[in-house]
Order: C-alpha cells, then structure tokens, then sequence
C-alpha cells in the first residue's frame, strides 16, 4: 500500500515514551514520564484481588455497565460533595473512563466539529491537539509565557471568535504547575457568557495544591457548570497510573453526547477494578492526605537541588518540577535532556516538544512522584551537571 495519509502527521516518536526508553536503555532514573515508582495502598491491591474472586459479585468479570459501575459514580458523586460542596447527580452526569486521556479524546470528538475553533493553552499535555486535530477542529494557540505561566485573560480574549467552539484548560497545570485562582474562574466565566463555547477541564491533579492553597473546579462556579467537561484521574490520586480509570463529570446534555462516543470506543472500563475501587473509597479518605504529601516530596527535591546551577521555577501545584538550565547550555531542550539521560543518569521532558511550535525557553520537566531515595539521588547527579 502506497498511499496511506496520516491523519497526523506530525505524530513521530511520542516524547514520554522515547524518554522513558533513553532512561531504561541508558540505566538513567526517570524523572521524565509521570507516574510513581511507589506502591498503591496495599489494601486496594488486595481489594483488586477480592473483586476477582468475589463470587457474590454480579459479573464481576464481565462488562461493566457502559457509563461505569453505579456504586462506583455514587462514591464519585459523594466525593465530590465533600470535596467542593457540589451536587452532581451520579446516574446522568458520571462517566468513568479509560483513564483520563480517553475522557479529554471522548469530549472534544464529541463536541468539535470540522472547522470548529478550539483554544488550547500552550504548553500544555501533548493529547489535546492530535484530539483537536482528529475531529477536524482548527487549535487556536494561547502561549503561556515563562516563568510564571500566568493567563493574561485580555490577551486570551483577542482569540475568541464566532467559530470558537472549546477552550481547553488545565489546573493544576501539567507542565508548569500554576493553578487557576477564584478570579482566573471570574475571566473564564466572563468570557464564555452568552456563547455557546464548552470547557474542557483537565483536572487530573486535582489533590496536588500545595502552600494552603485549595482546587478550583470550573464545576463551582455559576456561569461555567452547565457548560464544563471536568476530567479526573483515578489513576493520579492513588498512585494507580497504569490502571487506566478515570472519570469525566458534567452536565446530563453534555454527558449524553461524551458517552456516545465512549460507547462506541472502549465501552466500558475494567469491571473489577471499578469494584476494588468503589470498596476503597468507601473505606478510605486518604486523598485528603496528599498536598502534604507531595508538598513535602517538592520541597525534599527543591533542597536536594539547591546547590546545582539549575534554576527551579515555582511549582504550586501538579507533580512536576520546571527547571531552567539555560545558565548550564546554549543546547536545545531536546539535546540536552539527551545529553542528560546518557551522560548523567537523570531523564527529563524537554518543554519544547508540549508547545505546537516547539518553542524552547531551555527548560525541562520532572516528575517528583518518587521515592525519597530517587529523588535525593537524581538531584545528587543533576548537582554536577
């Protein structure tokens, strides 16, 4: 076959995964891709297992109900409630997903049409464009700027059109670990008021806010509820990334549409874990536990790398770490976090490759959702860099 077209063209070598394999091929630790190197809760290890040999389960092997267990998005729903003093109804607006990305996938192939506008926020996590991109929508740039990443919501605006049909946000942000405040919501808010635009809002590291500051979830707020895909992780919040569960929650016309297309893709999502799930949240509140867990894990790194030439941005939330080397190379990110991986044992993200234009501001990204031990022996090789 001669003439096969990629519908994405500009997908080569997905960065995560080549810098995941530099850091195996190179015995380097991977401080690149983000998932923990630490064990889930034993107990909902072993719940898995329960699940599976639970014989007074109906099915417990077989299909999952399509828009996800019922007992499972009740848990969600209460735990929304408590989280953020929100009511959301657990049979029409929960929809729980393989993993968060195929929520994000579900809801702009639902919504974007071809030539629909679809504003994303750059840098920001590499599946929001291909999506865009999949279901024949224009992206419409908004580049964040280093080193505070801060929205200037005037700037923004100029790119609402007629045409615009998304804006895609993310708080705390992966990569840069900025977090929306009350009034980043007021601007957002005011912007799509009398509009028919829908937000899609990446909130997979809704727990990891760090220095008292609390999440902000465009589901809290009037004039976005109605209109606001919010997309959770599973997978995040209990260190379970290769699980692949997450959940989106939004208003029931929204949901309808997102699970037509999540019907006709995966279905539904792994039943007995959806089981040891549902047991563990409604024995287990130890989210509550992780911005201090996280925070101390930051702050460990960040002391760790004082002495080193790197230059450490601030990171309010998320788990990740910028870092600027600019005052260490004149390399391009890419190059140097190579050069890292193979001559230092530390891999990194190269920023450049979450921007659409590969803008390169020499800065990389790490993922601190390690043990103590890595994290205090990379910031002891990247010391010497």
């Amino acid at each position: 076959m001669k003439n096969i077209k990629s519908k994405l063209p500009y997908v080569t070598n997905h960065i995560f995964s080549e810098m995941s394999a530099l850091a195996a091929r190179h015995n380097a630790i991977n401080l690149s891709q983000g998932f923990p190197n630490f064990e889930p809760s034993p107990t909902l290890q072993d719940l898995v297992a329960a699940s599976l040999a639970d014989k007074s389960l109906p099915l417990a092997n077989q299909y999952a109900p399509m828009a996800g267990l019922p007992s499972l998005r009740q848990s969600v729903a209460k735990k929304m409630n408590q989280s953020y003093g929100i009511a959301v109804d657990w049979e029409s607006e929960i929809t729980i997903t393989v993993g968060a990305t195929a929520a994000i996938y579900n809801t702009i192939a639902a919504f974007v049409w071809p030539g629909d506008e679809v504003i994303l926020m750059e840098p920001c996590y590499d599946s929001y464009r291909p999506a865009v991109d999949m279901a024949g929508g224009i992206p419409v740039i908004y580049e964040m700027q280093a080193p505070d990443f801060k929205i200037d919501w005037k700037v923004l605006a100029t790119l609402f059109t007629p045409k615009t049909r998304m804006i895609c946000i993310c708080t705390p942000n992966n990569p840069t670990g900025t977090v929306f405040e009350p009034a980043d919501m007021a601007m957002l808010s005011e912007l799509v008021r009398d509009t028919d635009v829908i937000v899609m809002s990446d909130e997979v590291y809704e727990h990891m806010v760090y220095n008292g500051r609390v999440h902000e979830t465009p589901l809290k707020y009037d004039g976005l509820r109605d209109r606001t895909v919010s997309v959770f992780s599973f997978g995040k919040t209990y260190h379970i990334t290769g699980w692949r569960i997450g959940y989106c929650i939004a208003a029931p016309a929204l949901t309808s549409e997102i699970r037509k297309i999540h019907q006709n893709s995966v279905f539904s999502a792994s039943h007995p874990l959806q089981q040891a799930l549902t047991r563990y949240m409604d024995e287990s509140d130890d989210y509550l536990s992780l911005p201090v867990f996280y925070q101390q894990k930051r702050d460990l790194f960040a002391a760790a790398m004082q002495p080193s030439r790197f230059r450490l941005l601030p990171c309010h939330g998320s788990y990740f770490q910028l870092m600027d080397y600019a005052a260490i190379s004149q390399e391009s990110d890419y190059d140097f976090c190579v050069r890292l991986a193979r001559e230092y044992g530390v891999a990194a993200i190269p920023v450049s490759r979450l921007h659409s234009n590969f803008k390169d501001n020499r800065l990389i990204r790490l993922c601190f959702a390690k043990t103590d031990e890595t994290l205090v022996a990379a910031a002891g090789l990247l010391c010497r860099v």
